[in-house]
């Protein structure tokens, strides 16, 4: 059975699962991946033009890439090969290239090699089709939920482009369980049932971006919801919530992005992180991320929570809130979840300053108030011999000819000498800022009373 056959076979037997009945078979019913297959772009110039190159498609469970790699097949005619990194070994890959060869001769087709999971091939599987890769005689499409930098010889990289999916957004997956609701050939579209909203919500959430988990939650929903009742003639059965949340074994929560519980929430985890309770911290991060609050955001929040109330009491927190946003970037859940408990307990437990929050709002109101007041000479560039003359320069003291790398000398406009903005506390490493600051302040002080 070719791919063409086993698409239409596997679309209609209503014994396969729902997520593989409702898998793409156009790059028109791909949902959430417009960056990759939507117009104008790589992969569908690429195949709308009959010159498919070889490519690892990079991303998360769910997102699509076995999906992406057989309408590749589908729409380019070409003999379509579902290798396993995990279950294959040399053998067979010498068996596809023989198979490959005779396509071409015999059939006059390319043939795509799919391999699952690339990241999982040892050095010697992938040397073993390196060379018919960059002959031509196969088209390589990988996927891996890996860092393919990390997991692909260097070798093989360089012949492929590397193609990144991403987690599909809510509205994505909200019209992956509607186009399934709604399919009669393929779908539950002849079953009479209704989603109801609240059922809906609950299934994005809980998918996390991932559409296969989406519809197969929605599927146990349905049978549930099949078997509590017969059918009544021309009634349209509801899957509830109730079903929904029997099927996952996972309770809704109640939270609203764009309403007040969203905001409550969030306040509670940024009061508890500026509070110092890691504790609390963790219950209302876990709160979020369980109901399906975007972890980005979340991310986001304590990288600004680390500049305003931490600041640099521990400078190294706001490096540490950046490293759990970036690994849950490259994680996502739940693996991701973890580097944003770990800043969430740093964070509440570092030492609090927010003498930078303070001095950012004092100082953009004082420029706002004065206007743009003119840089004193002694501090200006003086590229050309008419700013030198102009005084552009004149007097400026060059810090490291000083003792301890201090040059005691105003910076401000004439019209806010001696203005102090930032004033540290008296915890962590801002201890010794002040230190420092105050020494350096004394220095200026007695420069001008000698001047």
């Amino acid at each position: 059975m070719d791919l063409f056959d086993y698409q239409a076979a596997a679309a209609t037997d209503p014994q396969r699962p729902l997520a593989e009945r409702m898998r793409p078979q156009r790059l028109a019913d791909v949902f959430g991946q417009d960056a990759v297959t939507g117009a104008g772009s790589l992969v569908r110039h690429a195949i709308e033009n009959d010159r498919v190159f070889s490519m690892i498609l990079w991303g998360p469970p769910g997102c699509g890439k076995t999906t992406l790699a057989r309408i590749i097949a589908l729409e380019t005619q070409s003999h379509f090969v579902h290798f396993s990194a995990v279950l294959s070994g040399v053998k067979q890959i010498r068996e596809v290239i023989d198979e490959a060869k005779k396509q071409r001769q015999f059939q006059r087709k390319r043939t795509i090699l799919f391999v699952d999971e690339i990241h999982r091939f040892n050095k010697a599987q992938q040397d073993a089709f390196l060379h018919h890769v960059e002959s031509g005689l196969i088209t390589l499409i990988g996927a891996t939920t890996e860092n393919p930098s990390f997991e692909v010889i260097s070798a093989l990289l360089s012949r492929c482009r590397v193609i990144t999916l991403n987690l599909l957004d809510e509205d994505a997956v909200g019209c992956v369980l509607d186009r399934a609701m709604g399919d009669g050939k393929r779908g539950l579209g002849e079953l009479n049932l209704c989603l109801a909203e609240e059922a809906r919500q609950h299934l994005i959430q809980m998918a996390s971006g991932d559409a296969r988990s989406a519809l197969n939650s929605l599927e146990m929903a349905v049978t549930l919801t099949l078997a509590e009742s017969p059918p009544e003639t021309g009634t349209c059965r509801t899957v509830t919530l109730d079903h929904v949340e029997s099927a996952l074994q996972k309770k809704a929560l109640l939270y609203d992005k764009g309403g007040d519980e969203h905001f409550n929430l969030i306040s509670a985890f940024h009061k508890s992180l500026r509070g110092s309770d890691p504790d609390a911290a963790l219950y209302w991060l876990a709160r979020m991320l369980e109901a399906g609050e975007d972890a980005l955001y979340v991310a986001r929040r304590m990288v600004r929570f680390a500049s305003e109330d931490v600041g640099n009491a521990d400078p190294f927190a706001l490096r540490m809130a950046l490293a759990a946003m970036e690994s849950f970037r490259f994680l996502g859940h739940p693996e991701g979840d973890l580097a944003l408990a770990q800043a969430a307990v740093y964070l509440a437990t570092a030492p609090k300053s927010n003498s930078i929050y303070r001095a950012w709002n004092t100082v953009r109101q004082v420029v706002r108030e004065k206007g743009a007041l003119p840089v004193p000479l002694h501090i200006r560039n003086a590229p050309t011999g008419l700013m030198k003359d102009l005084g552009y320069g004149k007097g400026y003291r060059y810090a490291h000819d000083y003792k301890d790398g201090y040059a005691a000398q105003e910076h401000l406009p004439d019209a806010l000498a001696g203005s102090l903005f930032y004033f540290p506390v008296d915890r962590g490493y801002e201890k010794m800022i002040a230190g420092r600051l105050k020494h350096w302040r004394a220095l200026k002080e007695k420069a001008k009373k000698q001047e």
